[in-house]
């Protein structure tokens, strides 16, 4: 999860149909919440920040999605955002530029205070207005003015169509503050948290723990199953080496985005073989890309582009590196999301074919090895990153006609090259705000965008991603989103790696974790639950 890109505004006009959502009913924590046994927990990622208006990570997202109510929420295993501070919320015009919620009655956040319209048009336009550069401002670009007509409706008037906007509240950029407890113009800086979610934050070590009790004001969709949760950080050196051995011991009761690929292939090797440690395998859409830098002398030229699709085997970098914790990716929209399809697939074959890479390179004149460096960078991306680019280099060499080397690049320094265009070939990796291909397309294109490799889009952002920007119902925007996706596996920009799963590994006594791993990226702490050993 990075930042996203400013979008460009598509034309007006472009029709759609009202969509309406609602709930069935909004209902307290239900009987016998919050009555299991805390529970204990641990992952690497880091927790950036505890207020929303500065947090576009995925440790912060989780605080953020315990503790503070959005207007709408994503279901377990769902895609499509339904009402939950909210009762009911639609595009009231058919150009998805004007979007109402209503608010449930009674809503309160954790300090008593009640929660009105204007709380949420406070929110939204703090986190707007501070715009945070590590903070989801700009997932929220598209609004131009909150309006409050009484304390229980707001709606949002947006500078252009935008009918990924219910997605976008959605997520963590959605969560609503008490405007009370909160500053207008600055963050909120004691490490404190004042929410309506189903959970409270009681403290917060940076870097070490945050502990967390059940709200017994919340008032929402979640049935919380147990009595609280403690997180444990472990994201310094050695970080994944001291989950693994607290999960062993007892010391914590599960772990979430922190073991090594290493931990997670021997634990399904001994899948039913009476272990202590069970492991669950979710869906994810993160996805990792080789891009290239389009001014590039090298990377720049097509028939090198070409070449390297069909050179890059997929299935060992999967194999050999990643031990079958991730999939084969052929295209830029990873599967299970509306509109994927498998372009570099059906272009490229899913097999090296040197045959093919040298008669594309000789047609451009090209008699000599081709000499490339692929720059990776050890953090952020996993731990897999650089071996993978270092197989990938093998992959290029052993056709005989590359000469590819790796460099291995300090995160600060990597993110300053891409900037400044020094990297001819180099890695991205893609943690999703929402799972929508507008989220795996709009903020790879165009000015601006997180790729920074200087590739022109033209059809793509003139008329592709505009086209689908007011389809309230997505399956419309398939053609759209499938012909994106066949210019990019033609012109290579980039090339799609690998899509990742989640995993949690926990014991044995833990259950309803197979509800906190999917595609929305929302890990739902109170569906978990604790019993006795």
């Amino acid at each position: 999860m990075k930042k996203a890109v400013q979008r460009l505004a598509p034309p007006l006009g472009a029709a759609m149909a009202t969509v309406l959502l609602a709930a069935g009913c909004g209902s307290d924590s239900g009987p016998g919440a919050g009555s299991g046994d805390a529970v204990v927990m641990g992952m690497t990622d880091e927790v950036t920040a505890i207020d929303p208006a500065a947090g576009y990570d995925v440790g912060s997202w989780l605080v953020f999605n315990n503790v503070f109510q959005s207007l709408l929420s994503f279901p377990k295993g769902a895609t499509e955002p339904e009402p939950e501070a909210a009762k009911e919320c639609a595009f009231e015009d058919a150009d998805s530029r004007v979007y109402t919620c209503k608010l449930q009655d009674g809503l309160t956040f954790s300090n008593g205070s009640d929660l009105t319209s204007e709380d949420v048009k406070f929110s939204f336009e703090r986190t707007i207005g501070i715009d945070d550069p590590a903070g989801p401002a700009v997932m929220l670009d598209s609004i131009g003015a909150i309006e409050t007509p009484d304390e229980l409706t707001v709606t949002f008037r947006l500078d252009y169509p935008d009918a990924t906007f219910p997605m976008k509240i959605a997520s963590g950029a959605g969560s609503i503050v008490d405007g009370d407890s909160y500053p207008a113009d600055k963050l909120r800086e004691d490490g404190k948290a004042v929410g309506s979610g189903p959970y409270k934050l009681d403290s917060y070590q940076e870097g070490k723990e945050a502990d967390f009790s059940v709200n017994s004001g919340y008032k929402g969709t979640a049935e919380v199953q147990n009595s609280g949760m403690t997180l444990k950080l472990y994201g310094d050196s050695g970080g994944d080496d001291r989950l693994k051995a607290d999960l062993e011991s007892g010391d914590i009761d599960l772990a979430y985005r922190g073991l090594a690929m290493r931990d997670i292939a021997e634990l399904q090797d001994q899948a039913g073989a009476g272990q202590q440690i069970q492991l669950v395998e979710g869906t994810s859409a993160e996805v990792q890309h080789l891009v290239f830098n389009m001014d590039d002398p090298v990377a720049g030229n097509p028939a090198v582009r070409k070449a390297f699709a069909y050179l890059i085997d997929r299935n060992a970098l999967v194999r050999e590196v990643y031990e079958g914790t991730a999939e084969e990716l052929y295209s830029i929209v990873p599967a299970g999301i509306t509109g994927h399809n498998t372009a570099f697939y059906d272009t490229y074959g899913d097999r090296p074919d040197p045959a093919r890479a040298e008669q594309v390179l000789r047609e451009a004149g090209i008699d000599e090895k081709v000499r490339v460096t692929l720059h990776a960078t050890p953090e952020r991306y996993g731990p897999g990153t650089v071996p993978s680019f270092e197989l990938i280099a093998e992959q290029l060499n052993a056709s005989g006609l590359f000469q590819a080397d790796v460099e291995s690049v300090p995160l600060d320094e990597f993110e300053k090259g891409v900037e400044k265009g020094a990297y001819g070939v180099y890695v991205k990796g893609w943690v999703p705000d929402y799972p929508d291909p507008d989220n795996f397309t709009a903020p790879f294109f165009g000015e601006g965008n997180v790729l920074a490799n200087n590739y022109d889009p033209g059809r793509i952002t003139s008329e592709l991603i505009p086209a689908t920007a007011a389809q309230s119902e997505r399956t419309a925007t398939v053609d759209a989103y499938g012909e994106l996706q066949d210019i990019v596996a033609d012109q290579l920009p980039v090339i799609p790696l690998w899509q990742g799963k989640q995993y949690a590994a926990a014991r044995e006594n833990i259950l309803g974790l197979e509800w906190t791993l999917d595609a929305s990226t929302v890990f739902r702490f109170w569906e978990i639950s604790k019993g006795s050993e």
